[in-house]
């Protein structure tokens, strides 16, 4: 964060302004030219200067609420995940549970039918990266298919 609070940019402004409102009564009887420089300077550092600070303020506002909204959430005891379509929640025990009962039925599933290994490595890794109903239903959807169709290569076979 620094030893400003990331205001660098806006201390750094706000100096330069404030040493152009310091010098600005000094140089007015120079020139007609340069009170005009100054009469336009002044006030855009000060307006910089302004815009920097509102823009850390807002940035450091942005962070600190991300950063309390991520700590709420992971200091809930149950952790819990929110489904987008069907609104329910899904705990991180039923996902291991719902996990480790997929894996058994895959690997009975394997032993009965010659699948490719690439099939069978890409639904050991969809049910390792479980994280929603919708994805359990069709997990347990692409299963059962695979039932069926152990089903159908025993009857063929008999």
């Amino acid at each position: 964060m620094g030893y400003f609070g990331n205001h660098l940019a806006t201390l750094v402004t706000g100096v330069f302004a404030a040493v152009l409102t310091g010098l600005w009564p000094y140089f007015v009887d120079f020139a007609p030219i340069l009170n005009l420089v100054f009469l336009m300077a002044v006030p855009i550092t000060w307006f910089l200067t302004f815009t920097c600070w509102i823009s850390q303020k807002s940035t450091d506002y942005m962070h600190n609420h991300a950063q309390s909204h991520s700590e709420k959430k992971s200091l809930s005891n149950i952790q819990t995940i929110q489904t987008t379509t069907t609104g329910s929640q899904v705990s991180i025990s039923e996902i291991k549970q719902i996990q480790n009962e997929l894996s058994l039925e895959l690997n009975n599933v394997k032993e009965s039918v010659k699948l490719k290994d690439s099939e069978i490595e890409r639904l050991n890794q969809e049910i390792l990266n479980l994280e929603t109903r919708v994805q359990i239903e069709s997990l347990k959807t692409e299963l059962a298919n695979l039932k069926m169709l152990a089903s159908g290569s025993k009857t063929k076979s008999k």
